[in-house]
């Protein structure tokens, strides 16, 4: 009786499937999102028609039982075995795991942010280039002219903009376990190792 396995398992996933598409779509229109946001809403259409197509192996399978495409219903029992069976409980485990994670991830899952407008991204970017920009170029220009206070005072704003944007960029959630985080690669530059009044060691041809 593997149909009765994935009766049960094709409505927990229908039914894990459709909250999910839900819980997309509500955040996507109260922030007018909806349009304007294409991978949301293709994120939410995908989970609502895997939810309608789970739903309806549920739904075949239990229509003989009111008479309704006996044959159609008893083909579709017939058709489960162990196989798609075990697939189904993963399927619906993985629905349940998701919802369980929700709990944990919360701040990432309110409104919109999951699925945050690209064009806010760009902006942020663009506000970003500008005004370290702009501030690296005031900060060189105070040095050749022998400035300093000036330069220091425009790689201060510099530095302090680049700190808000990627704040704004990355959430403010994620400064908690910033700590644990590594560099993909090495920086640019390294701070010196050895005191600029050290003489360099000769070489030799």
């Amino acid at each position: 009786m593997w149909w009765m396995t994935g009766l049960v398992c094709n409505a927990v996933v229908a039914t894990a499937y459709l909250l999910i598409s839900l819980s997309i779509i509500r955040p996507l229109v109260s922030s007018g999102q909806l349009r304007s946001n294409p991978l949301g809403a293709a994120t939410a259409a995908i989970f609502l028609t895997c939810a309608v197509h789970h739903g309806g192996h549920s739904v075949h399978m239990l229509l003989p039982y009111a008479g309704i495409e006996v044959h159609q219903g008893i083909a579709m029992r017939e058709a489960f075995d162990w196989q798609m069976a075990f697939w189904d409980v993963v399927t619906a485990g993985v629905g349940v795991y998701y919802w369980t994670l929700r709990r944990t991830y919360s701040s990432l899952m309110r409104g919109a942010k999951l699925f945050e407008d690209l064009k806010q991204r760009e902006q942020q970017a663009l506000e970003l280039n500008d005004e370290v920009l702009q501030g690296i170029v005031v900060a060189k220009l105070a040095l050749d002219l022998d400035d300093r206070d000036k330069a220091r005072e425009s790689l201060e704003t510099a530095i302090g903009a680049a700190s808000r944007i990627i704040t704004d960029l990355i959430g403010p959630e994620a400064g908690q376990s910033r700590a644990g985080l590594l560099r993909s690669t090495a920086a640019l530059s390294d701070p010196p190792t050895t005191s600029p009044t050290q003489p360099r060691p000769e070489t030799r041809a």
